[in-house]
């Protein structure tokens, strides 16, 4: 752990994959915390995924816009309780597009949204505690190759970030903390990534958080 012992400085992990430290203000991460808690409640709650071959995932999982379900998005949530999916706030939009624009100023990678603004459509929260992981995956179950705007508050988390070809190396470690931005795109787009292993105990307690959040917007491509 150093981010409390060396300055963290913005950082192209890979091509169109921007780390950018410290993004989120301390309000701005409580605004989102209580967000997170209220969108929690429902009309579709917090839940632990199930996978098709039977696995459970140890994240839990809420969704605005769309609701994703292996391997794909609906307006419903059929795999919990049928009900429609919150709708993604306009705020949270304006803000992925802020993050982009801040991450990439104006050397946007190819495949980022060009004349039109970039809309993510759909948000998935994450919430992890202390024993929580995420496998090595590809976000792909979009038909929009815009990018992916990720945003952490709580705990920090040791963030594996690999290549477009398999889960395997080679992958960069990144420790994202709390108010930090990581935006993937571009020829980075469909990389591998996941979560081996999150730090309990290190969010600011100010925060009024034990354990992870994070925030993924994204364009689907979907209509309808």
């Amino acid at each position: 752990m150093t981010a409390g012992l060396f300055p963290r400085a913005r950082a192209e992990v890979a091509p169109g994959a921007v780390h950018v430290p410290g993004w989120l203000s301390a309000a701005r991460q409580r605004e989102l915390v209580e967000a997170c808690r209220d969108w929690a409640q429902g009309p579709v709650p917090f839940r632990h995924t199930r996978l098709p071959r039977g696995g459970v995932m140890s994240v839990r999982t809420v969704c605005l816009g769309w609701h994703w379900q292996p391997y794909r998005y609906t307006r419903t949530a059929d795999d919990v309780n049928g009900a429609p999916v919150a709708e993604l706030p306009g705020w949270l939009v304006v803000l992925g597009r802020e993050a982009l624009a801040d991450a990439y100023g104006e050397q946007a990678p190819a495949g980022a949204p060009t004349g039109e603004p970039y809309t993510p459509d759909t948000a998935l929260i994450n919430f992890y505690d202390g024993d929580a992981r995420m496998g090595m995956h590809q976000d792909k179950d979009e038909r929009s190759g815009a990018p992916v705007v990720s945003l952490s508050i709580g705990d920090t988390c040791l963030f594996r970030f690999g290549n477009t070809d398999n889960r395997g190396k080679p992958y960069t470690d990144v420790e994202l903390a709390s108010g930090d931005l990581f935006v993937f795109g571009g020829a980075s787009r469909f990389a591998y990534h996941g979560v081996p292993k999150v730090h309990p105990g290190t969010a600011d307690p100010a925060l009024g958080l034990t354990g992870r959040l994070n925030i993924t917007l994204r364009e689907t491509g979907l209509d309808g």
